[in-house]
């Protein structure tokens, strides 16, 4: 079976065991333990499966250091700027982006550094540093950053959109909205489309226009159901509108999802502020 057919089937299943657990209402106790044991399956296999590609991501990196082992080809020597290391920058480039997914902005921007060390003006090193720079609140860095990646591409999705939160965060809301909405419109980059809808849930949030805010982070949760800071700003909105059981539900279900995220964790805790009877805070 290949990757796309195990997702796919995976998707089936889980569309299904939802079908189900709408339609279950209040379900007699075989139902329930029935449908408790569809989910703790697909939730093993699911994991079985990620093992399983990390063990085959894990061999290609052994490919790629026996690549490096090769004997240079014999060639003249050439003058001119040093050839960019593509391949040896992309692991630093994939760990800079998994340090941004884990909330390690830190650690990115060394990561992402050292990639343009190895391939100097390699576009998705620039955006994702420009990134990890925004997400350490080094604004004007990032947008030095990104002012390079739209110089060499106007168009770039993902310079857009973290340009938009810039924006936000400075109280730029035109701007910003801009920026977001040129990105939604590209619509020819999964990530950059997903984060310009979370970012885009952010402005509206911050203008206190409640429900426009929690409809983009619905349309966040669509593309990406693993986006659970989606459920924390979800929740947010809520709360922030009064609606503290509706925020209760939208902290739960982020937790949920995976109390181990750092979003699913601050939903946790979120939840337990609420069950002592103390304010949420929202503070940086």
């Amino acid at each position: 079976m290949t990757f796309d057919e195990l997702n796919a089937a995976l998707e089936e299943r889980y569309a299904r065991i939802e079908g189900e657990l709408e339609a279950a209402g209040e379900a007699a106790r075989p139902e329930r333990e029935r449908l408790r044991g569809e989910i703790v399956g697909l939730f093993r296999e699911t994991e079985a499966a990620l093992e399983r590609l990390a063990d085959f991501k894990e061999r290609i990196r052994g490919l790629v250091e026996r690549y490096k082992q090769l004997p240079a080809p014999k060639a003249a020597p050439v003058t001119g700027p040093p050839v960019s290391d593509h391949l040896g920058s992309s692991t630093y480039v994939e760990r800079g982006w998994s340090a941004i997914a884990a909330g390690d902005a830190s650690r990115a921007v060394k990561e992402l550094e050292r990639a343009l060390e190895l391939a100097p003006n390699d576009p998705q090193a620039e955006s994702l540093l420009g990134w990890a720079q925004m997400l350490r609140e080094q604004y004007d860095e990032a947008l030095y950053t990104y002012s390079k990646v739209l110089m060499r591409d106007p168009n770039n999705p993902l310079a857009r959109v973290n340009l938009g939160y810039i924006c936000l965060k400075k109280g730029i809301f035109g701007e910003a909205i801009e920026h977001l909405s040129r990105a939604i419109r590209q619509d020819d980059d999964r990530k950059a489309s997903l984060y310009a809808h979370l970012y885009m849930g952010m402005v509206y949030l911050d203008r206190e226009m409640y429900e426009d805010a929690r409809s983009f982070f619905r349309r966040t949760l669509e593309l990406g159901p693993n986006m659970l800071q989606a459920w924390w700003e979800i929740g947010r909105a809520f709360y922030l509108e009064g609606n503290v059981s509706a925020a209760a539900d939208a902290w739960r279900r982020g937790f949920e999802a995976n109390r181990f995220n750092l979003w699913g964790e601050r939903c946790g805790e979120a939840l337990k502020k609420l069950d002592a009877g103390e304010t949420v805070s929202f503070a940086g």
